[in-house]
């Protein structure tokens, strides 16, 4: 069945495999299928998908990236730290590549700042720096170094530090989207069965 809707997009990546456990201090927390739907689709109603070579940067298993694959991307690099995580990634990656035909992917397990390949664009969803202070600047400033358009999720509550970082690096902000990221109760220290996350997506682009 070939992806002809926003729909049929979340449908399948919500059948991928999420993670086994989740790690705390790397503020592991699965990206739902319909806000990677969402994201996904704006870039290919853009034409920035098709036979583009994307990094999914802290890919965790793989949503964005995957689903970059099926909306016709040519060569996706999956970037994590988590080895864990990279399996789960690449147990994605067959179960897709048996359904659909679809382009190659690179599994890296490494920090960001090793990467070093010349890609078109750069998705990610980095760690929010609440657990680790300044984890989302150190996704940033790699991003800023490797490409000249990057979507980028974060925090909302961290829209001053975006806009700013980003003018610092002579990024411009072209467009931003709104969502509330639920986050179900997986550590101890969560309280609630389910807490919603106002986040924000940038779309960051090299003047």
């Amino acid at each position: 069945m070939p992806i002809r809707s926003k729909k049929d997009l979340e449908i399948e990546l919500s059948k991928l495999k999420s993670f086994s456990t989740q790690n705390v201090q790397l503020e592991q927390y699965p990206l739902p299928s319909n806000i990677a739907a969402d994201w996904l689709w704006q870039m290919a109603l853009r034409g920035e998908i098709a036979n583009k070579k994307i990094l999914d940067a802290g890919c965790g298993p793989g949503i964005l990236g995957l689903g970059l694959l099926l909306m016709g991307a040519k060569k996706i690099f999956f970037l994590d730290k988590d080895i864990e995580a990279i399996k789960i990634c690449q147990e994605n990656y067959h179960q897709l590549h048996e359904k659909y035909e679809i382009g190659s992917a690179e599994f890296l397990t490494q920090d960001i700042r090793l990467f070093d390949e010349p890609v078109d664009i750069i998705v990610q969803n980095p760690p929010f720096g609440t657990k680790q202070e300044h984890a989302d600047k150190i996704f940033l400033e790699k991003a800023f170094s490797l490409t000249s358009l990057i979507y980028t999720l974060h925090k909302y509550s961290t829209k001053e530090f975006v806009e700013a970082i980003s003018r610092d690096n002579n990024f411009q902000i072209t467009h931003f989207y709104r969502y509330e990221f639920p986050i179900k109760a997986t550590f101890q220290f969560h309280e609630k069965p389910v807490v919603k996350i106002d986040v924000g997506l940038w779309r960051l682009e090299k003047k």
